[in-house]
């Protein structure tokens, strides 16, 4: 029986990579590429199509940071599938990212050259802003987006005897001191990205608390520092330029520098070969890649306790009730709106 496999953000960077990897690894699955840009997803498409020419690869239209775009796409997911094996939570953005160029320069001749590449720790804060649906920007798509999206797709989710699996991509720099839980939408941070992938890692532990025993479990993987779109739009094009070799060099003595997309999928690859019975729920699985540029999976413990999971989790399902409750009173209000209209006309 074919696997259902959804990927977000899949038009291109760890995505992209990730679904080459996945059609190389079982021709037969129905993988279905859900991006915000269709002409990039078609783009995409294409592109594994040539490589993969009897692949059955669908495009499904999905804005995580909207939440008409979520329960939308839902709605079209559930007509098209009868079950989601697979669902990886990569898209993600990170707006506006501002480097204190000073602890830049500093880093880069210290010791602490290859933690600062890896974490972004005292080096990067990004600008974040509303959306259209009232939540911070950063939130909504890496991670209440994809929330929602789990929620709606329960039925395929979490079917009796069926075993289904989410994966997050997360980062190495998820940290407690980003979060704060009575602040969770990060509204007056400065490392909004940092706090929804450490909010990404607590959700995935709750997940598993609550949907394991109706068959659906989750993990959460860190691709190491790869080089994407994101990446490069930390720093100007000449920087990357000078650094980029002092990166590869730097490789050669640490393994987190896994530097290309295909890489950094490593850990996504890995899951789907495992099954999830065997996997720690309370473990980050890290893409990494020796010296030699060989490719390998390795667990490590999260800093993340039930507790605040727990609390995190009911908070989330407290803000999902009030933006269900608020697409439903402007869906009211445009169709009164509506009403008038051919009323007086």
């Amino acid at each position: 029986m074919e696997r259902v496999v959804i990927v977000t953000g899949a038009n291109s960077g760890i995505g992209l990579a990730l679904c080459e990897r996945l059609l190389t690894e079982d021709s037969q699955l129905r993988l279905c590429l859900a991006c915000r840009n269709m002409q990039r997803a078609e783009a995409a498409r294409s592109a594994l199509l040539t490589s993969h020419a009897n692949a059955r690869v669908d495009l499904l239209k999905l804005d995580v940071g909207s939440v008409q775009s979520v329960l939308t796409a839902a709605q079209e997911v559930k007509a098209r599938y009868s079950k989601i094996d697979f669902m990886y939570l990569n898209a993600g953005i990170m707006p506006n990212p501002q480097v204190d160029v000073g602890a830049f320069i500093k880093g880069l001749f210290s010791r602490n050259v290859i933690n600062m590449f890896a974490t972004a720790e005292g080096l990067l804060t990004q600008k974040d802003s509303l959306n259209a649906d009232g939540l911070q920007e950063v939130f909504a798509t890496n991670l209440f987006g994809h929330f929602l999206m789990i929620r709606e797709l329960e039925p395929l989710l979490c079917k009796a005897g069926q075993t289904s699996r989410v994966v997050w991509t997360s980062s190495s720099n998820a940290r407690r001191s980003a979060f704060n839980i009575e602040d969770m939408q990060h509204r007056n941070g400065t490392e909004p990205y940092s706090s929804s992938k450490y909010a990404s890692d607590m959700l995935s532990l709750a997940l598993n608390r609550h949907k394991n025993s109706q068959g659906l479990f989750s993990s959460v993987i860190c691709p190491g520092l790869v080089m994407t779109n994101l990446t490069y739009g930390i720093l100007p094009s000449f920087l990357w330029t000078v650094i980029m070799p002092i990166m590869w060099l730097i490789r050669i003595f640490t393994n987190t520098f896994t530097l290309t997309p295909y890489n950094g999928a490593e850990a996504l690859h890995w899951l789907f070969l495992q099954r999830p019975e065997s996997l720690d729920p309370r473990a980050k699985y890290h893409s990494l890649t020796s010296g030699l540029g060989k490719n390998y999976t390795q667990p490590r413990p999260m800093d993340v306790d039930d507790e605040m999971s727990e609390v995190f989790y009911e908070k989330l399902l407290e803000v999902e009730k009030v933006v269900r409750r608020q697409l439903s009173d402007k869906n009211a209000d445009n169709q009164a709106h509506q009403q008038y209209l051919n009323e007086i006309e």
